[in-house]
């Protein structure tokens, strides 16, 4: 009998050898004269390691999906960075939902799409079977007639399944690509208008990973979580219920195993994702330690690092292959253990459909619609099963973006956008017992209870030692920082009452010690100041700035492309770029932070002149290195240590000892001079 024919067989070697589906349709089609291609055809495996596996693994991620929270250390130091969305550290859901609302009609589509190909692949081992009964029952008399509905029937569903792939493949491309595209706009829009001293506390490198890598691993979990989840679970449940129309004794028996398997699978999904967290987080901090060091070649080159930061970069990619060891070790462990107890669900499978089959409780057709309908399962929790990782890493990195898409300032802004000064004569600017740290150094206090003023058209000029608080009062002019105590203002205005575009795009005019340039043109570069200036009044600025001329003697005059950060011109020709660049603007205000002190003589006196003669009729601060390059300033203020006021006056004054007996910028400038000879 066919039953003793196949069950046997499996007594003698089934619990000594792997599950073997190759001998399982030899023996069903050497006992049931069912041609070979026609059984391999209907199915090939019946391996029910994955189904087991996804169902664990997915209970799993429903359960803690909400949760996951990835830390990192920071490359500059042990700083704490939780990649949540919110201070609870959760994915932020709302924001989630709100992006597939706006892609809701394609999603919908695709959705639609996914399930109509489900649908129709859970018709094809019903057909298959209604197939295989045709074999078994094919009479020479009628040939290959009876062959003819069902296999026409079995194509038309075919077709249909390409059809609704196809459709739900394209719209899904198109949401997801729509959908990432604006994460990354409203990513780098929430980024580029955090105060500074969120730049202060995250690198460069950091930021871009999430802009880029990030938001690109949270599109293509997106986008594979719904079409392979969605499409697997709409199989899953059709073919559950179609196995239980074949036999509801053999699905019974498989669904009474399995909450042992879900329960081991939760335990191990809880491990593998601590593991996966801090593999990720290893990973991300030695990209971080490469990234800053490639950002930085030059310097590394300038030392002869190159060894060092590869010892250093080697140190960590070994932590990191540390890690991603322990993950491998994990999933290979959790994969052989369930690979062990399935293999016994499988015999215990087969076992009972051979009694069945021996009772005639089911025929031929009927045990391979539901073994293809097990091969559709299996292939399903395949599919969900390796979402595993991406949903993880989606969640993830999901949790990541949002965390800087939500990340408010601190400083609280006036974007009014009907506000107004009178700008007619330059402000006055008035520094009013200030008091201030750093952020990231809240024990270290730079200002304290600093008053000084800047009268109406006047040059100021700060001199002292580094790290006596002259470039962060430039830094408060900016409003880059708020103090926490005292008060900057402007005209009168506290500058926290300025809108900050209106205060930096029309009132003053910043020039570093070191500026940058962007990689693009230098007429670009030049209206960067002014956006949508015209050609003549960018030709205007580099006249005043004293660049035109060298400009125009450049092959492609002003559309010549400079190198990343201005690398290709000299260190003066950059100065006068930026001095242009801040000059388009028309500004009211100058803040020239050590402008001239990284420049050789010769530029040095060029930007000198350039910035003398660009300087009449405007409010000036400026912060100097070279004493010798302030004597005409209307004020010079000495700082001391914690930014007090040592001594203030006029270059002559501060020279005669009866007015300034303490003589520090006597002797400031006396140094100097020495230092020169």
């Amino acid at each position: 009998m066919l039953c003793v024919r196949i069950v046997r067989p499996f007594r003698q070697y089934g619990a000594k050898s792997p599950i073997n589906t190759d001998r399982i349709l030899h023996l069903i089609r050497t006992r049931g004269n069912i041609s070979k291609q026609s059984l391999k055809d209907c199915f090939s495996t019946t391996n029910l390691l994955l189904l087991c596996s996804g169902v664990s693994v997915s209970y799993a991620l429903v359960k803690s999906n909400s949760s996951i929270l990835l830390r990192s250390k920071a490359h500059r130091g042990h700083l704490d960075i939780p990649v949540s969305s919110d201070k609870h550290g959760n994915f932020d859901w709302k924001l989630f939902w709100k992006l597939l609302k706006g892609e809701s009609f394609r999603l919908v589509l695709a959705i639609f799409s996914a399930i109509c190909a489900a649908a129709l692949n859970i018709l094809i081992p019903l057909q298959l079977g209604q197939l295989s009964n045709s074999l078994v029952n094919l009479d020479s008399t009628v040939g290959l007639q009876t062959l003819v509905g069902p296999s026409l029937k079995l194509l038309s569903t075919y077709a249909g399944q390409a059809l609704c792939t196809t459709l739900y493949i394209n719209w899904l491309s198109v949401a997801g690509e729509r959908i990432a595209s604006k994460l990354r706009v409203m990513l780098f829009d929430s980024l580029v208008n955090q105060d500074i001293e969120f730049f202060d506390v995250h690198k460069t490198g950091e930021l871009t990973s999430r802009l880029s890598n990030d938001v690109q691993a949270f599109k293509s979990s997106l986008k594979q979580c719904i079409s392979h989840g969605l499409r697997g679970v709409t199989q899953i449940c059709g073919c559950v219920v179609s196995m239980y129309q074949v036999s509801a004794q053999l699905t019974i028996m498989m669904t009474v195993l399995l909450p042992a398997l879900v329960i081991s699978g939760t335990l191990f999904g809880h491990v593998l994702r601590s593991l996966s967290r801090q593999a990720e987080g290893q990973l991300e901090k030695a990209i971080s330690m490469a990234d800053e060091s490639l950002g930085n070649v030059r310097t590394v080159r300038a030392f002869a690092m190159e060894d060092q930061q590869t010892d250093i970069f080697d140190a960590e990619a070994k932590k990191s292959e540390y890690a991603l060891w322990k993950l491998g070790a994990g999933i290979s462990l959790f994969q052989g253990a369930s690979n062990f107890v399935l293999n016994s669900l499988v015999l215990s499978v087969m076992y009972t459909g051979g009694t069945l089959l021996l009772s005639n409780s089911i025929s031929h057709g009927d045990l391979i619609a539901f073994l293809t309908s097990t091969q559709m399962i299996q292939r399903s929790m395949a599919q969900i099963s390796l979402l595993f990782g991406q949903v993880v890493r989606g969640l993830t990195s999901g949790a990541r973006v949002f965390e800087f898409v939500n990340a408010k300032a601190a400083l609280k802004y006036n974007n009014d956008p009907d506000f107004t000064m009178d700008m007619s004569t330059p402000p006055s600017i008035k520094f009013d017992h200030v008091s201030f740290e750093y952020p990231t150094r809240r024990s270290q206090p730079v200002l304290s209870n600093l008053s000084f003023e800047v009268p109406s058209g006047q040059t100021v000029a700060l001199v002292g030692s580094s790290g006596h608080g002259k470039s962060t009062i430039a830094a408060l002019i900016e409003r880059f920082y708020d103090p926490p105590e005292g008060s900057v203002t402007i005209n009168n205005e506290d500058i926290r009452n300025i809108p900050p575009k209106w205060l930096r795009g029309r009132i003053i005019g910043y020039i570093s010690q070191e500026p940058v340039l962007f990689a693009t043109s230098i007429a670009e570069n030049i209206r960067f100041g002014k956006p949508g200036a015209t050609d003549e009044e960018v030709y205007s600025a580099a006249k005043k700035a004293n660049a035109y001329e060298f400009i125009q003697r450049f092959p492609d005059g002003f559309h010549t492309v400079l190198g990343e950060r201005g690398v290709t011109v000299s260190g003066g020709q950059k100065q006068r770029i930026a001095i242009a660049r801040a000059l388009i603007k028309d500004p009211k205000v100058l803040v020239l932070d050590e402008a001239t002190s990284a420049l050789d003589s010769a530029s040095e006196a060029i930007v000198q002149r350039t910035l003398e003669s660009v300087s009449n009729g405007l409010t000036v601060v400026v912060i100097a290195h070279r004493l010798s390059t302030i004597r005409n300033a209307d004020k010079i203020i000495v700082l001391g240590p914690g930014g007090r006021i040592l001594e203030q006056g006029k270059h002559s004054e501060l020279m005669d000892a009866k007015v300034t007996p303490s003589g520090v910028y006597r002797q400031m400038l006396n140094l100097q001079s020495d230092q020169n000879k």
